[in-house]
């Protein structure tokens, strides 16, 4: 901090500042020099924006899609309709016959004799139509690497006839080659039979039964209660500590109520609710306090049964697993999320179940007989399937143009038109597809109207008046302002920053010489003036277009290649080249000489003209800056050189004074 004036009784500090003012206004200059050259640089880049949205368009406008727009019609939309895409031929087509439409095949069970909400295990336990096993079953997705998938099972073993692999049921081998249905599991990996083996990298979905399952807990503070996750539980054992500590309790299997006790010998640790797998802790918490570590090794009562039908990928299958908590709704919804191409669904009135294939057609070439198959106790006993008679499945049969046909869908496409058959009929229907000349109107009207609107902002900062009374502020200038204010002049200031700008000048007038060219398109039109589309009468819009809309609709209806190659031809030579192919390469190359003058964000100053004049403005920003701190400074100097000399005549005036009032 530098205080003067103190002997002087001169303000100092204010004094400095009024000189440095002065000596400042070059500075000032400088600094207005560059934030013109930044609104300049902004005001070519906003302009480059615009021109980069119409290039975009332009690229669209190459698409033949946009000029062979078509629409369809159908004599009786009740019985036959039809939907067309761009690329479809103007066509007639006569739908004669449709003897049968395309079905999906289902299935009716007669009444099931069970609770749709309650557990399978507390229902069935005892019947001899279901095949009841002891294991834990296991999901898991996994990914194919070097020909193997990893299955960590940590030591345990599978059921025997329960592995499959995107439901496809394998024999799991521990040693020798896996033939064809065999799966080799060793070290912990999974390989296939050569013939079956899956894409490197893909995904499977795994789904299994392990003979039991190890799941380790440690306790928080007065935890209670463990759960497990499973239910229908088929034996269970929990240790309590770790090491020599450790202490074993045992589910003997006994049931009284859903809850089995855990025991060792005498000492009960608690129960087990078996039908949900909670385990309730008996023992005071001062016996198993926080941190305590828990192992336990459970088993579950599982059954499954196979489900598949035949579809247009071809044959498919799954085996659904159904643990004894599962009740018949858990096994419906694990039907329909599976990859057996078939729903189900429950009737709670007539208690019977449906089972319908996800596609309509006829798939089964094999043995042309069912189209959905499934084998086990479950689907035949329990849900009452084995009776049942197999009904739909068929495809549509009719007749087109003549020829007498099949589809497995009541929707198909044919030549870019995609019919949809509602009913049966033998009277003929016809479905017309014919150009949509309202469709190409309007690409054509949203095209000039982004001509016209670039055109306007262009021509807006080429006839810009430039303001020269209203400069760039300064930082004591901004002070003095409101931001209201501030931003009122700013407006003002960078006006008419581009007018007359030659690189803009340049652009428009390339751009007018592409649109009003010629071009050769073997047809009726090769002006745009031809098909409706002329420029204002006013030259102060500066080449703005418009469109008479009777005659380029006309044009349209009666020579649609022509409109089409006069837009979008794409021959070589530059006569045969379309307006969208020229406009493209000179807007292309615009945007080129605007980023060489003002650069990109993403570009450094070194990069584009207007960046390396900024680098310039703030190399002699810098050097007058340090030159006015060295002027600073000096006057600093010589005003304290000042002040001590005042000083001194002070104190030798004041010791003068003290000697002659001393005699």
């Amino acid at each position: 901090m530098r205080i003067g004036g103190l002997a002087s009784g001169m303000d100092i500090d204010q004094i400095i500042k009024d000189m440095m003012k002065v000596k400042r206004i070059p500075l000032d200059k400088m600094k207005q020099q560059k934030q013109i050259l930044e609104w300049k640089r902004d005001d070519y880049r906003s302009i480059n924006t615009m021109l980069l949205g119409f290039r975009d368009r332009l690229a669209q406008l190459k698409l033949t899609s946009n000029y062979r727009t078509r629409m369809v019609s159908s004599t009786d939309e009740t019985k036959v309709s039809a939907t067309v895409t761009s690329g479809a031929a103007q066509a007639s087509y006569s739908l004669e016959k449709v003897e049968q439409l395309a079905s999906a095949a289902y299935r009716v069970s007669d009444p099931v004799n069970i609770d749709s909400k309650e557990s399978f295990w507390s229902q069935l336990k005892d019947s001899p139509d279901v095949k009841w096993e002891t294991g834990v079953v296991e999901t898991k997705t996994a990914q194919v690497k070097n020909g193997q998938i990893d299955l960590n099972l940590n030591g345990k073993e599978i059921v025997p006839g329960t592995f499959s692999v995107d439901g496809k049921s394998y024999t799991v081998i521990t040693e020798g080659d896996p033939q064809e249905g065999e799966i080799l599991l060793k070290d912990g990996k999974l390989t296939f039979n050569d013939s079956e083996k899956i894409q490197e990298g893909s995904s499977v979905k795994l789904d299994y039964a392990i003979q039991e399952k190890t799941v380790n807990y440690t306790l928080s503070k007065d935890q209670n209660r463990i759960s497990l996750g499973r239910g229908a539980l088929a034996s269970l054992s929990v240790t309590v500590g770790e090491g020599d500590d450790a202490v074993s309790y045992v589910w003997d299997g006994t049931n009284e109520n859903g809850f089995g006790v855990l025991k060792n010998g005498d000492d009960v640790l608690g129960r087990v609710d078996l039908a949900n797998g909670n385990i309730l802790f008996e023992l005071p918490p001062e016996e198993i306090p926080e941190g305590t570590k828990i192992s336990t090794t459970f088993s579950q009562n599982f059954t499954h049964f196979e489900v598949g039908s035949y579809t247009s990928k071809g044959k498919v299958n799954e085996r659904i697993f159904v643990t004894g908590n599962d009740s018949l709704n858990h096994v419906i919804r694990k039907v329909n999320e599976s990859s057996a191409g078939v729903t189900m669904f429950y009737d709670e009135h007539t208690k019977q179940i449906t089972m319908t294939r996800k596609e309509t057609g006829d798939f089964n070439t094999v043995d042309e007989k069912n189209e959905i198959f499934f084998s086990g106790g479950i689907m035949n006993k329990i849900l009452n399937f084995e009776n049942s008679v197999e009904q739909g499945g068929q495809n549509a049969k009719f007749t087109i143009n003549g020829l007498e046909t099949e589809r497995a869908s009541n929707t198909f496409s044919i030549n870019g038109v995609t019919f949809t058959l509602k009913q049966t009929f033998t009277d003929p229907i016809s479905v017309n597809v014919s150009n949509d000349s309202e469709g190409v109107m309007n690409t054509i009207k949203g095209f000039v109207d982004q001509y016209n609107s670039l055109i306007g902002d262009i021509n807006k900062k080429l006839n810009e008046e430039r303001n020269r009374n209203y400069h760039p502020l300064t930082d004591d200038e901004r002070e003095e302002l409101s931001d209201k204010q501030i931003e009122k002049w700013e407006e003002v200031a960078r006006s008419g920053l581009l007018k007359g700008d030659p690189i803009l000048s340049g652009v428009l007038s390339q751009m007018r010489l592409d649109m009003y060219s010629s071009v050769e398109t073997n047809g009726m039109f090769n002006q745009l003036s031809a098909i409706g589309i002329t420029t204002t009468a006013d030259y102060l819009e500066g080449g703005k277009l418009v469109i008479d809309e009777a005659k380029l609709k006309e044009a349209i209806e009666k020579d649609p290649d022509a409109v089409e190659n006069l837009f979008r031809g794409t021959g070589t030579n530059d006569s045969d080249r379309g307006i969208v192919h020229k406009l493209y390469d000179s807007v292309n190359q615009s945007i080129t000489k605007l980023q060489d003058r003002a650069g990109r964000p993403s570009m450094t100053n070194q990069q584009f003209t207007l960046g390396r004049e900024l680098i310039s403005v703030d190399k002699n920003i810098d050097s007058f800056e340090a030159r006015l701190k060295i002027q600073e400074e000096r006057l600093w100097r010589q005003f304290t050189a000042m002040e001590k000399a005042i000083q001194r005549a002070n104190d030798q005036a004041l010791y003068l004074m003290q000697q002659f009032g001393g005699m």
